[in-house]
């Protein structure tokens, strides 16, 4: 999908704040407020755009404490002939509350997944008492955040040539 200098400013101005009205961002961009909305619009219905969301803040909530998980998938339990679907696994781990993000990976493990949670305890808690009971969970490594630099929801948007 091409987009054009006015969308990704648009973009830019979404990601950094979506609370802006339409004609907050028009001004902001020089642009007419129809134009504005019709670019909005268009892309949603494009699904570059796929929805607005408030950003919460993990630790006044209680939810401070980060570990990514990766995980082994095996694909065949014993007495069973059909194999497990990794994209299945992914999905029932991604059902937990805890979890953050599911991603299927590659290299010597098959799944990583971010957690929140109220401390360690509970991240110990949900590996050894959620996670590792899914069926085809064969092994996990859990790495403890210690201090975050960056963590951002935003998508770094270029404009591509000749648009």
């Amino acid at each position: 999908m091409k987009l054009d200098s006015k969308d990704v400013e648009i973009l830019r101005i979404l990601q950094k704040n979506c609370r802006l009205s339409a004609k907050e961002i028009a001004e902001k961009i020089k642009s007419p407020i129809s134009t504005v909305y019709a670019k909005i619009r268009r892309m949603e219905k494009l699904k570059v755009i796929l929805g607005y969301r408030a950003i919460l803040n993990a630790k006044e909530l209680g939810r401070g404490t980060t570990a990514f998980i990766l995980a082994s998938v095996a694909y065949r339990v014993p007495g069973s002939k059909e194999p497990l679907s990794q994209v299945e696994i992914a999905e029932k781990i991604a059902l937990f509350p805890e979890v953050q993000e599911v991603h299927i990976i590659s290299g010597n493990w098959d799944l990583l997944i971010k957690v929140k949670a109220k401390d360690v305890d509970e991240v110990g808690e949900f590996v050894v008492d959620k996670l590792r009971k899914v069926e085809g969970i064969e092994k996990t490594l859990t790495c403890m955040v210690f201090k975050t630099a960056k963590e951002t929801t935003e998508i770094p948007i270029f404009r591509e040539r000749g648009a």
